[in-house]
């Protein structure tokens, strides 16, 4: 096997979340913190907008203001993880990889999924909390336009280069990242380009480790 680490995208790829946009951490906090239309009405305004992605994301974060943490959680944990992903992760792990997310999601959920499949790192936006409520604030780690530059920083760090990473997403935000590693596979795309830009285009999560182990 030629590559060294897996990076998954979070929303949409390890987790799905029914009944919000691209089946988003950020759609199922909002819809469980009671401002689904508020932003869901945000989404819309920022639609095709990349740039402004970071304003997009303190939007969110103000609608936040007060809310306890724990009111969200419960009702978006356990994270509804794709069919197949604890052991086709499980199947990564004895292949001896770094596994890990990148992504624009939340924070609050990448961590619950690190923790809960044994990965060994994640990156992802955060919603800052102070005594156990959202402050009203946000801190953008992974702009949607610039998770190639995320993903690059990771493996500055974890001493990779991008040829020996395979990178799993399925929305076009993953696409430069797609192109740029080793082996980029499209999980159920939600547009054909995310397929057009992939090495390999997967409907099960589970013919992920199989393709991986004869690469």
């Amino acid at each position: 096997m030629r590559f060294r680490a897996v990076f998954f995208d979070l929303d949409g790829t390890l987790v799905r979340y029914q009944g919000v946009a691209y089946e988003s951490s950020w759609g199922a906090i909002g819809l469980a913190a009671g401002v689904g239309k508020e932003w869901d009405e945000l989404l819309q305004r920022f639609r095709e907008k990349p740039d402004r992605y970071p304003e997009w994301v303190q939007e969110n974060a103000r609608l936040l203001k007060g809310v306890p943490v724990r009111a969200v959680a419960e009702k978006i944990f356990p994270p509804p993880y794709a069919p197949g992903v604890p052991e086709t992760i499980a199947r990564l792990k004895n292949f001896g990889l770094i596994l890990g997310i990148v992504s624009s999601g939340v924070s609050l959920v990448a961590q619950r999924v690190k923790e809960d499949l044994g990965l060994d790192f994640f990156v992802a936006n955060e919603l800052l909390v102070a005594d156990g409520v959202f402050t009203g604030e946000a801190r953008v780690w992974v702009g949607l336009a610039d998770k190639l530059q995320a993903v690059r920083r990771e493996a500055e760090r974890l001493g990779l280069d991008l040829k020996e990473i395979a990178f799993v997403g399925d929305h076009v935000n993953d696409i430069p990242v797609l192109k740029a590693v080793g082996l980029g596979i499209a999980y159920a795309p939600k547009d054909r380009r995310v397929a057009e830009a992939a090495h390999a285009v997967v409907e099960d999560f589970r013919q992920i480790a199989t393709i991986l182990r004869s690469s």
